[in-house]
């Protein structure tokens, strides 16, 4: 046979022997089984599920105000992460995350290590009957995805300031409510005392069981739709504005009189709220620092808009002039200048009026969004 047709046939053979040989390997017996089982493979430090599972292991944790005969305050300082703050029949405030309390000690990780880099953390703290619980500890960054859920006395107000990012949630509350957040949806369930909500970028959403004289009414978004509802016969005076958006009501005209006049100034007059904190303890004031960033906002979106009119203004002025030009005419006097921006938002429409005769304060402002007035179901 030629020498040639003998090799292209050994090598066409050679993957037919490789699969028998995989066959006949795969159809031996197997080896009897030890009696000593394998040892398992170590955990390794870096697995994500040892995390998850910390996680889910978590201890609350369990506070109590020091004088329980009165109304405690529950003040959260949280820099990212959810919240939610239920009120109970409960003498307890307890705490559930899934990021650990700072001043517990942690589980041992596997194989003895410890961890040397940051992580986000909580602390929770009582004096005077208030308890502060701060969110943020070594890392306070937005992935974390952080989550507080609060149980607390009914009586208790809430004070909740949530700097940069995430969701509030209070329910079942009849002590006062001070809440002011930059990102992220507010809602208010089952409320029975007073309430101050700013938000920058957010829905506001409100629900309330009763308003009470002395107790007002105060809602603020720079961004996003208002919805309170309150009960059919509450008596206030209400003032409602805004820039950009519609402003709605189920309730019959004779209860609710109104008037509609269009204004020019800042979107809101702030109302005092007893449970505003006045504590400067710290050094730092976060309701200053959410204003600041609400007007530093407004303002360079108005200065946007003074850029794009300066814009349409130089453009309007160079086609007058080139119209002229091409009909030999003189040029036309300049264009007025375009005046200065104000730190303030101006314009919109504010309805105000009275609700069953008149009461406590009822104000909601928003520049972009719908505000609803409407009864509680």
């Amino acid at each position: 046979m030629n020498a040639k047709i003998r090799i292209a046939i050994l090598l066409l053979c050679l993957p037919a022997a490789g699969v028998t040989a995989r066959s006949a390997t795969a159809a031996a017996p197997a080896a009897p089984a030890s009696s000593t089982p394998a040892p398992a493979p170590a955990a390794s430090a870096d697995d994500d599920d040892n995390d998850e599972q910390d996680a889910k292991t978590l201890s609350p944790t369990h506070l109590k105000f020091s004088d329980p005969a009165k109304p405690g305050k529950l003040r959260l300082r949280v820099m990212w992460g959810d919240i939610t703050v239920t009120g109970a029949d409960t003498s307890d405030v307890t705490i559930v995350s899934n990021i650990k309390n700072k001043q517990q000690s942690a589980a041992p990780k596997a194989g003895g290590l410890r961890r040397l880099d940051s992580e986000t953390t909580y602390t929770a703290t009582e004096k005077d009957n208030v308890i502060t619980i701060e969110l943020g500890g070594d890392s306070p960054d937005a992935s974390s995805g952080a989550t507080l859920s609060v149980t607390t006395p009914r009586n208790t107000s809430v004070v909740i300031e949530n700097t940069f990012g995430g969701s509030v949630d209070v329910k079942n509350i009849e002590g006062d409510a001070d809440i002011r957040s930059l990102n992220g949806e507010v809602t208010l369930d089952q409320i029975a005392g007073s309430a101050l909500v700013e938000t920058m970028n957010g829905e506001i959403h409100a629900t309330f069981v009763k308003v009470t004289e002395g107790k007002p009414l105060s809602f603020t978004s720079m961004n996003g739709e208002v919805d309170v509802r309150i009960p059919a016969d509450t008596k206030a005076n209400v003032r409602l504005r805004t820039q950009n958006g519609a402003v709605l009501t189920d309730f019959d005209e004779k209860a609710l009189i109104t008037k509609t006049e269009p204004v020019r100034g800042r979107i809101g007059k702030r109302i005092h709220v007893s449970t505003h904190s006045g504590d400067k303890s710290d050094g730092f004031d976060w309701h200053d620092d959410i204003r600041d960033a609400v007007r530093e906002a407004t303002q360079a979106g108005m200065e946007a808009a003074r850029e794009a009119a300066v814009a349409a203004r130089e453009a309007a002025q160079a086609a007058r002039e080139g119209v002229a030009e091409a009909r030999g005419t003189p040029a036309p006097a300049p264009l007025p200048p375009i005046p200065p921006v104000l730190p303030s938002i101006s314009g919109g429409k504010v309805v105000s009026g009275t609700l069953n005769g008149g009461g406590p304060e009822i104000q909601i402002a928003t520049m972009n969004g719908t505000i609803t007035l409407r009864k509680t179901q």
